[in-house]
């Protein structure tokens, strides 16, 4: 019986011919075949995919939360799909990056937008307070000088009936009664001292401050944000509005419904040497009712 020779042609593992050695050995474990490139995880393609669509995702306003999952996504698998082919396990290098790009963009821009959102949210939440804020004033009072609240108001003089002869003029503290019910109170001008933060109001000036109630005896409701008055002193000079941090100046919002009031502090500042007779214009709504002038002593 002949015994097979060991050559490099009976030897099953042995390199071929012309290869160095070791080169056509079957592959031990951890080890690639020779000549065989590693293969794609799918890992880079997958974080690609994912961040171009959460992308899309992202840009949309109601949509961004999904934008900003399918980025974290897009991050991680970028991550990890770029790690495996930095070692050599993978051929999608170029897709991870791009998903990791992509992966922090998306979620860069979804934060925005919630941002974005919540600012939005707080501003139209401080004008709704603001906004209930003036309608839910008081009740018109049944008794002079209080309230439904219990809150006092200051003394007023009595109310003139209206008439068809109702002067135009009226003196300080006096009230205009409308004809559908809408009355304009304006109380005697009160010295008033501004705070530092002061503005319109220099050294000498003389500063005084009116409160201006408004009760809507109407049946429908009555928009009071332009009762702006118009103050100017004996000479026919405009006065100049007060603003400080002390609220000298309180212009009225939004409007009053039917049996309610709202009430408005405005401070103005006079010259020294116009002192003497002072005109307040005012209309409770403008191009609505016509205005009324209250007229008297600074002093």
């Amino acid at each position: 019986m002949t015994t097979p020779t060991d050559t490099p042609d009976s030897n099953p593992w042995g390199p071929p011919p012309g290869l160095p050695d070791g080169a056509g050995m079957p592959p031990g474990p951890g080890t690639v075949p020779y000549g065989v490139p590693p293969a794609s995880t799918g890992l880079g393609v997958g974080s690609l995919v994912i961040g171009v669509v959460g992308l899309v995702f992202g840009i949309v306003p109601f949509l961004f939360w999904l934008g900003g999952v399918m980025g974290i996504l897009a991050l991680v698998l970028g991550i990890v799909g770029h790690g495996r082919a930095r070692r050599g396990e993978a051929t999608d290098r170029g897709q991870a990056v791009a998903g990791i790009v992509l992966g922090a963009v998306t979620i860069a821009v979804s934060v925005t937008w919630l941002v974005v959102l919540v600012v939005a949210a707080q501003v139209v939440e401080r004008t709704d307070e603001a906004t209930r804020g003036q309608e839910a004033v008081s009740a018109a009072p049944d008794e002079p000088g209080a309230t439904a609240g219990g809150e006092t108001l200051p003394e007023v003089p009595p109310e003139p009936e209206p008439t068809e002869t109702e002067p135009a003029v009226l003196a300080f503290g006096a009230t205009h009664t409308y004809e559908d019910g809408v009355k304009v109170t304006v109380s005697k001008p009160a010295p008033y001292r501004p705070d530092a933060f002061a503005a319109g109001y220099e050294k000498g000036d003389t500063a005084v401050r009116v409160t201006i109630t408004i009760v809507n005896g109407s049946g429908k409701a009555i928009d009071v944000t332009t009762a702006l008055p118009d103050v100017r002193d004996a000479e026919g000079a405009q006065a100049s509005a007060i603003f400080d941090g002390s609220r000298a100046t309180e212009m009225f919002r939004g409007k009053v419904l039917p049996g309610k009031q709202a009430k408005a502090g405005f401070a103005f500042a006079l010259p020294a040497d116009a002192d003497g007779e002072v005109q307040l214009e005012l209309a409770p709504q403008l191009l609505v009712y016509e205005p009324t002038i209250w007229t008297g002593p600074v002093k």
